[in-house]
């Protein structure tokens, strides 16, 4: 696999060296001059000064033949003006974008820049993981599936306390597919019991959560998001 990576910051040095570790070919753009010095003796012909927006430093890398290009610059502009050139007009199947800021991942959703990730929302579903008043945490989503997974705390007076799996009657386009139960994960046979306290994760259309949350939450009320 050939990828680009623009952006030669911590986070582009680190992929470039897990990647090239793994026999993966990998160019590197920089466009700060003290950055790309600072770099060029370990990534030597492996890195390239230049702007990644620009066309012709897009050419040089070797773009038209890139199976993967990852935008990892501190700028989201930048990383959305990379992406979108890869892939309509080199045609590049896989982009890969970092979102500096949170507030503009949906900017990313919507030119269809995915995926695009955000360390300040995975630290965020860290963080919900680990809060018990959180009834639901969205640990993936998947967005050209269309499909989700979340995790839900078992409420000790949810309806489907001492229910077994395969009673229970969810909605369309959702299916339990872990359970966590004292520290150890299983995949739950049809036989399979809920109790109270189990962390049950579920893949589900979106748009479900709601309907979702009232079989494992308390009295079959919506869990407090």
């Amino acid at each position: 696999m050939y990828a680009i990576i623009a952006g030669a910051g911590k986070v582009g040095r680190n992929l470039a060296r897990e990647l090239s570790s793994k026999d993966h070919e990998v160019t590197l753009i920089e466009s700060s001059r003290a950055c790309y010095v600072a770099s060029e003796e370990e990534f030597e012909h492996a890195i390239q000064y230049g702007d990644a927006t620009e066309l012709w430093v897009l050419e040089r890398a070797g773009i038209q033949r890139a199976d993967l290009v990852i935008a990892v610059t501190g700028d989201d502009e930048d990383n959305i003006l990379v992406c979108q050139v890869a892939k309509e007009k080199y045609l590049c199947e896989r982009v890969i974008a970092r979102v500096n800021n949170p507030r503009n991942h949906d900017h990313f959703r919507l030119l269809g820049i995915q995926p695009a990730v955000s360390a300040t929302d995975l630290i965020l579903r860290l963080i919900e993981h680990e809060v018990p008043r959180y009834g639901l945490v969205h640990l993936l989503a998947l967005e050209e599936e269309r499909l989700e997974i979340i995790e839900l705390e078992v409420a000790a007076d949810a309806p489907t306390v001492g229910e077994r799996v395969s009673d229970i009657a969810l909605p369309e386009g959702s299916l339990i597919i872990s359970v966590l139960r004292e520290g150890s994960g299983f995949v739950p046979k049809p036989d399979t019991v809920i109790a109270a306290g189990d962390e049950v994760l579920l893949v589900l259309d979106p748009g479900l959560e709601d309907s979702i949350t009232s079989y494992f939450s308390a009295n079959g009320q919506h869990a407090s998001i």
